[in-house]
């Protein structure tokens, strides 16, 4: 056991000494692990050998699980809100559109029998969260974009894994079209209901349950997670769904300690993603990839080619009739580009290979090519694809971190304001913040010193405020000061863009 833990250390932290690898290339960071993956398997210096498929799979669910969990969490909903339709359809009808088109190329270009094609297209169907989370939270886009690609990684999770499992019962029938859409319906309602259950009920527990100590909170929040998860696949519902919904609900309530919640969850988080694409990386077979090498690269030129492209521009039309947004040619392009793909495919073509559909095995191959591949060539260009199309905010500030601690006794609350570079707070002064009757900035931390301030004290870009506040007026607080980083000291009273 000690040999086991002192190397399951050793592989922790050399994954996240390769985070700072990841970060400075470009590259998303699932690659390294998935090496050193493979040099522990059969083939590498390690020597591990791990065929279990079934556990792989019942693993890798769990982990996808928390890494959307940690999406949405730290998801911000005043930035997605108006990317959700948009969103939406790209994670249904999209996907259907990527599912058939790229099922069609490969049984037209590779000759594989339809329900091979169609699982193959549903298993690459669905742009990986983690993978998307990691490059595009470092890229400077405009709000709405941003968030298309992060609610579309996070919703279109859930539909892909239904339609997988429906194809993966292979002694029963291949399902007919109303099937699947009626089986897929139903699942992401049962889904939906649950996550819309469970994430209000859940805030509201935790705000009015004083736990003894503030470390527990992260912990509840995330077994909550669970519960939502756990409860829809009880009632034969999609609990990716219901996780993504109810985490996205929690991290934008107004919950004791938040930023710590946050904190833990994206630790989880990368523990989840360095276990899951490490184990991934074990599983698959070296020996066995150069001979699916040419379709793999067929498929995945049809998938980023054709499907992926194909799926976007019918759903930019179906927004655009239905008048719920619009999508200009140079969103279209870089969202087809960056649909990228990870674990999740990964993952989802385990569940074939575990029910023993024939073939299984070789369309795991496959697809931790693609996967491999076309991150590699996807990643580090899409910070030049953004700035060659238009499609970047390099000027936009980034938002108030906001931390908050209940003061139960005196019905407050204690919140520290770190200020972003660029926010245009800097240089205001205390007195024209015009915060509420009921709220104070009691202290400033500015470098190495801490001073109580007057009204007419600067504030300063980097400085940190500490703000009493009563428990009622604390929304009203953070839209304020929200609102003032982002349009100045004259921005209006209400307005969470300061509009």
């Amino acid at each position: 056991m000690n040999i086991w833990l002192l190397l399951s250390a050793a592989v922790v932290i050399a994954a996240i000494a390769s985070v700072r690898i990841a970060h400075r290339t470009g590259l998303p960071s699932l690659l390294i692990y998935l090496g050193l993956g493979l040099l522990l398997g059969e083939s590498g210096i390690g020597g591990i050998h791990f065929e279990g498929a079934q556990l792989a799979q019942q693993l890798g669910l769990i982990a996808l699980a928390v890494i959307l969990a940690e999406g949405g969490l730290t998801t911000n909903w005043a930035h997605v809100r108006d990317a959700v339709p948009i969103a939406l359809v790209l994670a249904t009808v999209g996907i259907a559109v990527s599912i058939v088109a790229l099922a069609v190329a490969v049984h037209v270009l590779l000759g594989m029998d339809w329900r091979m094609a169609l699982l193959l297209g549903a298993v690459l169907a669905s742009t990986d969260a983690a993978a998307v989370f990691s490059v595009l939270r470092r890229l400077p886009l405009p709000p709405r974009l941003a968030g298309i690609l992060e609610a579309e990684s996070g919703f279109n999770d859930a539909p892909t894994v239904i339609v997988v499992m429906m194809l993966s019962a292979a002694s029963q029938p291949m399902p007919s079209l109303w099937q699947v859409a009626l089986e897929t319906a139903y699942e992401l309602g049962i889904g939906a209901a649950v996550g819309l259950a469970v994430g209000p009920a859940a805030a509201y527990a935790l705000r009015r349950v004083a736990l003894p100590a503030s470390g527990l909170y992260p912990i509840a929040v995330l077994a909550l997670a669970f519960v939502a998860y756990s409860g829809a696949a009880l009632l034969h519902g999609s609990g990716f769904l219901a996780v993504y919904v109810s985490t996205l609900i929690l991290g934008n309530a107004r919950l004791p300690h938040r930023a710590a919640t946050r904190g833990f969850a994206e630790g989880a988080a990368w523990l989840a993603q360095i276990g899951l694409f490490v184990m991934l990386g074990i599983l698959a077979s070296p020996s066995e990839l150069p001979r699916v090498i040419i379709p793999a690269m067929v498929a995945g030129l049809a998938l980023v080619f054709l499907a992926r492209p194909l799926s976007v521009v019918v759903s930019a039309a179906l927004v655009r009739l239905a008048r719920i947004g619009s999508l200009s040619w140079r969103e279209q392009v870089f969202l087809s580009w960056a649909g990228l793909r990870g674990a999740v495919p990964i993952v989802l073509a385990t569940i074939p290979w575990a029910a023993g559909v024939p073939g299984a095995k070789g369309l795991f191959n496959d697809v931790f090519i693609i996967v491999i591949v076309f991150t590699l060539v996807q990643g580090p260009t899409l910070p030049y694809l953004a700035r060659i199309l238009g499609v970047t905010a390099e000027g936009e500030a980034r938002d108030l971190s906001v931390e908050a601690a209940p003061l139960e006794e005196l019905n407050a609350d204690l919140l520290q304001i770190r200020i972003p570079p660029g926010s245009r707070m800097h240089g205001v002064e205390i007195f024209e913040l015009r915060l509420p009757a009921n709220a104070l900035v009691t202290m400033i931390v500015r470098g190495d010193r801490s001073f109580v301030p007057t009204e007419n004290t600067r504030l300063r870009a980097e400085d940190q405020l500490l703000v009493v506040t009563t428990a009622a007026q604390r929304e009203t607080v953070e839209r304020r000061l929200r609102a003032v980083s982002r349009r100045g000291k004259l921005a209006g009273w209400y307005g969470e863009r300061g509009a």
